[in-house]
């Protein structure tokens, strides 16, 4: 079946870039342009200002639901990302631009059960794998990151894994360590705030929402993805999706939110440890740093805080 306006479709590249607008893609955008994305080299290629530029808004994994709300005959998709909340956008989840290319409208559940009778979903847990065509084969789809949703497709054999992804009929392969079941219970804070430190110096990328760089509000978005749970992806909007605590209260895992005088969020971070009167500690990715980071909230930082929050 074609892409078609007004039908959903999945995404079947590792991840996939969500653009304001085609004409908005830099010549440094090629890599992730490609039918085949190549994010390490696309980063690669980018200076400190291009890693900031605003014409990326979000980014999408391998097997993310999309509603196709637009197709331009240059190969251009106009998409809402349906499971990254974006009330202020859109009611049905985030919109943006994407190559047709990275979509398919084959069927990849990955919340179904598989031939062996396995009930959950299984989600990566490596920082980044790669699905093969056999146990130990030739590469299919390198790059495949963190909080990744995969179906299962049969027993592992010899430490592989099979597994279906969008857009190949046949089953590929996954090393058995890397994956784990998608959990069916709330996950504790303090497991979220584990995995986000796996990100801990992973490069700073506007609109990143993968391991191989993000940004602030995708970082919260991602380890909570990893345990099936979904956000908001800005931060803006994760703040009115959580519970506000009193300053003080917070503890690991928790959230901290911060908003120069009369505008909205623009910075999300987690809680790392629990305060110490005003010391306050969070781990970020962070726009002046471009890294994650994990440090005391410096001047700046406590004057623009405008809360903690709880998921």
């Amino acid at each position: 079946m074609e892409l078609q306006p007004g039908r959903e479709a999945l995404v079947r590249v590792p991840v996939a870039t969500l653009w304001s607008a085609p004409e908005a893609a830099r010549p440094v955008d090629r890599p992730a342009l490609a039918a085949a994305p190549d994010l390490p080299a696309w980063i690669a290629g980018m200076d400190t200002d291009q890693q900031v530029g605003e014409c990326v808004l979000s980014q999408l994994v391998l097997g993310e639901r999309v509603l196709v709300t637009d197709l331009r005959p240059d190969g251009w998709a106009h998409v809402v990302a349906m499971e990254q909340p974006a009330a202020k956008l859109d009611p049905r989840g985030y919109p943006g631009w994407l190559p047709a290319a990275h979509l398919t409208t084959g069927p990849a559940d990955p919340t179904g059960a598989g031939p062996d009778g396995a009930a959950a979903a299984l989600v990566v847990d490596a920082t980044v794998t790669t699905l093969h065509a056999a146990p130990d084969g030739p590469v299919t789809l390198p790059g495949v990151v963190l909080g990744t949703r995969l179906a299962p497709a049969g027993r592992a054999v010899d430490g592989w894994r099979p597994v279906h992804a969008p857009g190949h009929a046949d089953p590929l392969w996954v090393p058995e360590g890397d994956v784990v079941p998608l959990p069916t219970e709330r996950p504790e804070a303090k497991e979220v705030l584990a995995v986000a430190e796996r990100l801990r110096s992973l490069v700073y990328i506007w609109g990143g929402m993968s391991s191989h760089g993000i940004d602030c509000s995708g970082l919260v978005h991602l380890a909570w993805r990893r345990f099936g749970v979904t956000l908001p992806r800005d931060a803006d909007d994760q703040a009115r999706a959580t519970t506000p605590l009193a300053l003080g209260d917070e503890r690991p895992g928790d959230l901290y939110f911060f908003a120069r005088p009369g505008r909205r969020i623009h910075h999300v971070g987690i809680v790392s440890t629990e305060p110490h009167g005003d010391d306050r500690r969070m781990l970020n990715a962070c726009y002046l740093q471009r890294r994650v980071v994990e440090e005391r909230l410096s001047a700046d930082r406590e004057a623009t805080l405008v809360g903690a929050h709880r998921i």
